[in-house]
């Protein structure tokens, strides 16, 4: 059935509906950058959203999402009807559709043409019932990036991926799919328009995204989306820049929470800790102190659902605790977080016949259905056939939220750890769900239950620990499970590509809304990881958000930081570094909570301009606007080859900050000490040396590295790290600015009432044509050092180091909140010659 023709149309309360000849058509004008268009075959439009925040419509489920959901006035927005097509204009947009065949088009205010459907065949349902939508591609011009968590390269151009969320452990990193999430979302440009348009389909049920790969002769080359059911439910979201797409597409299903501090802090696991005999938790001691030893900084520790299992049987029973492996419970709690180490329990959503809780679950309707209500519904899980508990309804999340407060968040945990949550295992799709009593089946609502474990898991966490900011992590989720948790990208596989792909799969979720993300480091499928790869592996994870060791190895052996002793020298400073750059991490992720922008970004996302960024296969990426990295990622590599963007220049961290033009080609040499990173000719990078621990030690000093070349910005955000105060104003919100020139004068502006706990600061400002004049702080002079050891004994002071070309500056930080520091480098005529040379030239 092919939607083929216009045949009427009427207002609405809050936009257009389009009466078609085989199907109708809504539209809603959101804002001036965020058109819906939505068709419907069965001319129904119900409003049941799981993933909206922002609507501008009453749905069903608003109740639910009370405090989270937003109700905002749609756009009155007239239409233009000529004998050809309605026209309907924003401030941004030019929206148009042909009556005949019927099909959209959408233009800049200025005439640009950045999408267009497939004109002869945009929307249909199939014999089957798949809805599909086609739209025209230019096949050596376009790009596509996002989709949530796929594997291989970051465009997508010429692929066929499918959106069907399975347990995929081992999966191939650089082809395997699908996998764990389905984020119907993705951003195309153009390289000629240069311009980002966002498409988001609002439908859970099973997809696939046909990007090019799919040729007819027939039509002009296109790309589609196909679903097994729902509605034809697309957001088109306006940038032209593709960080107002991701801005726009989180204001629509919500923004990244706000992490705790010590989840960015480094988490240690394996499913072997525990899955000994007895006495696991006397083993986990040992590394924990094992850790600290070694000076490999540890903050969280995973527990694996080992400490679960029957005792008998030693199958996975969640809620159930094995008492040989873990005697008291309450006791492991509290010697870990005596240590300062978070403890996050495994948790799985599938209930075996001879679980412990089984009759307490039966007796309380919890469980999804079998097709028609009649009985509970059954399907593979670890140990047996299984049921799952239904998160699409009230009971089933009152009993499952009953149990995790009173056997799990009672003892001392203050985290949830969602495994397994794809709900695969139920292979008869029309099994039934609650759906908040609307009844629906698994074809639409079986990834809905990811996301609603984790809005449970975070609803026992308020309860539990009122203004403690709930942490949950999910393997599984749909677009919106930002909002809730961390996620993590399944059991990948120990393997040379797993490591390089994985960069890619990062920056896909980040682009996709999900910016708290991160991979199993060394892999968790698989035998142990060489030396080698463990190194570089980890070199790699400092930069993650979710910064984890976590193995199931084949081989008999444990996936552990100090494994290799010959090097841990190189993994010590790995770990060093991801401590040093946690100041900037956290107000990367505050960031993200704020406007969707991820820490780790693909070069296209701050160079736009640079389409050479869109075809580049290095697999870099920015952290943050200031940093380049380029991890090697290659067995036996003894250089790197990258792709520096245009429009700066750039520093090379190793290499004394050599200096290099943007908009070009390099390859540096690299041991396995390297991890080549490139500071921004015109950004600002803060660390500090002073927390190894996040609970006990305090940021004192504040280290900043600055490339000024040009003016710029960067936020550097603090809060107490783990309560909901920031909610209500208690930050301290500081915007350092760079006012480049031979007078370079570096702002410092604090908003907030959290009164911070920066004591000190040093300044690293990068001077490659010579050295500073004076330097002032808030206004005074601070005195210069010719000899670097009394400039390091110094209280306040500069010194120009001639290794790098920097000006190094020292100082206590003035006790207010706005002041300058001031680095001049003009002319200084030392011996009083200058005006007398310039007479007689």
């Amino acid at each position: 059935m092919l939607l083929k023709r216009y045949v009427s149309r009427e207002a609405t309360p809050n936009g257009c509906l389009i009466h078609g000849d085989c199907a109708d058509v809504m539209l809603v004008f959101l804002s001036d950058d965020v058109i819906r268009i939505r068709v419907s075959f069965a001319r129904r439009f119900p409003e049941q959203s799981y993933t909206l925040v922002t609507t501008a419509w009453e749905d069903r489920l608003d109740p639910l999402f009370q405090g989270e959901r937003t109700r905002i006035a749609a756009l009155d927005v007239p239409c233009q009807e000529d004998e050809a097509a309605l026209t309907f204009r924003t401030a941004t947009l030019r929206l148009v559709m042909k009556k005949e065949p019927l099909s959209f088009s959408l233009y800049t205010a200025g005439g640009k043409c950045i999408y267009r459907d497939l004109a002869e065949r945009a929307f249909e349902m199939d014999q089957l019932g798949r809805l599909s939508h086609y739209s025209c591609m230019d096949r050596e011009k376009d790009h596509f990036y996002g989709f949530g968590e796929k594997t291989g390269h970051l465009d997508k151009k010429g692929r066929r991926l499918r959106m069907s969320p399975k347990d995929a452990i081992g999966h191939d990193p650089e082809n395997g799919d699908p996998m764990y999430k389905h984020i119907p979302f993705y951003i195309r440009v153009n390289e000629t328009t240069n311009h980002a348009l966002g498409l988001f389909y609002h439908n859970s049920y099973d997809c696939v995204f046909d990007l090019g790969q799919e040729i007819s002769g027939y039509w002009e080359r296109y790309c589609y989306w196909q679903a097994d059911g729902g509605d034809i439910d697309l957001f088109l979201i306006n940038g032209p820049c593709m960080s107002e797409v991701i801005q726009r597409y989180t204001w629509l299903t919500g923004r990244t929470a706000l992490p705790t501090k010590q989840s960015l802090g480094f988490c240690a696991s394996t499913m072997y800790y525990a899955e000994l005999e007895q006495d696991c938790d006397q083993e986990i001691y040992k590394v924990i102190d094992k850790h600290l030893q070694e000076k490999l900084w540890i903050d969280n520790f995973w527990l694996a659902s080992g400490y679960s299992s029957g005792e008998e049987d030693g199958l996975r029973y969640t809620f159930n605790w094995n008492h040989k492996r873990f005697p008291d419970p309450e006791k492991f709690f509290a010697t870990m977080n005596a240590k300062g180490i978070n403890v996050i329990p495994n948790l799985k959503p599938g209930v075996l016949k001879n679980h412990p809780y089984a009759r307490y679950y039966e007796e309380r309707g919890a469980f999804i259905k079998a097709p028609g209500g009649q009985g509970d519904a059954y399907g593979r899980w670890w140990g047996g056939e299984g049921r799952f508990i239904d998160f699409t309804g009230p009971a089933g999340r009152e009993a499952w939220k009953k149990l995790l407060k009173e056997t799990i968040l009672s003892k001392g945990c203050k985290t949830v750890w969602n495994d397994n949550c794809e709900m695969d295992g139920i292979e008869d799709r029309d099994a039934q769900c609650d759906f908040e009593g609307g009844q629906g089946t698994m074809a639409e609502l079986k990834i809905i239950h990811s996301n609603m474990m984790a809005y449970v898991g975070w609803k026992a966490l308020e309860e539990m620990y009122p203004n403690e900011r709930p942490y949950v992590i999910n393997r599984a989720g749909f677009a919106g499970i930002q909002r809730y948790a961390q996620v993590w990208g399944g059991d990948n596989l120990t393997d040379w590509r797993t490591v390089k792909f994985n960069l890619a799969t990062i920056m896909g979720m980040g682009l996709s809304g999900c910016a708290n993300m991160g991979c199993d480091i060394g892999g968790f499928a698989g035998g142990a990881p060489e030396g080698e790869l463990l190194l570089r592996w980890i070199q790699s994870g400092v930069f993650q958000p979710r910064f984890t060791i976590n193995s199931a190895n084949n081989d008999n052996t444990v996936t552990q930081p100090w494994m290799y002793e010959e090097l841990l020298p190189q993994i010590r400073a790995a770990y060093a570094l991801r401590y040093r750059l946690l100041p900037y991490l956290y107000s990367l992720m505050y960031q993200a909570s704020v406007t969707g922008m991820p820490a780790m970004r693909p070069l296209f996302l701050e160079f736009p301009e640079d389409t050479a960024c869109y075809t580049d296969r290095s697999l870099t990426f920015m952290f943050g606007p200031a940093l380049l990295v380029a991890n090697v990622v290659e067995k036996g590599a003894k250089e790197r080859t990258l792709y520096l963007p245009a429009g700066c220049k750039w520093y090379d961290m190793n290499d004394f900050m050599r200096e290099y033009e943007g908009g070009q080609t390099i390859t540096v040499p690299v041991t396995l000490d390297t991890i080549p990173m490139f500071l921004r000719g015109n950004a600002v990078l803060f660390t500090s040396e002073d927390v190894t621990h996040i609970l006990s030690d305090t940021l004192r000093q504040l280290d900043l590295t600055i490339g000024a070349e040009g003016d710029s910005s960067v936020v550097f955000y603090d809060d107490d790290g783990h309560t909901q105060d920031f909610k209500r104003g208690v930050y301290a919100k500081t915007t350092i600015s760079v006012k480049a020139g031979d007078r370079k004068v570096i702002s410092f502006h604090k908003e907030g009432d959290y009164p911070g706990t920066v004591e000190r600061l040093t300044l690293k400002v990068v001077s490659k044509e010579k050295g500073a004049y004076w330097v002032t702080v808030d206004g005074a002079q601070i005195p210069r050092f010719l000899v670097r050891d009394n400039w390091e004994e110094a209280e306040a002071g500069w010194y120009y180091n001639l290794s790098d070309r920097t000006v190094w500056v020292k100082c206590p930080k003035p006790a207010k909140d706005n002041f300058d520091i001031v680095v001049s480098t003009e002319k200084f005529d030392l011996i009083g010659m200058a005006d007398e040379v310039a007479k007689k030239e």
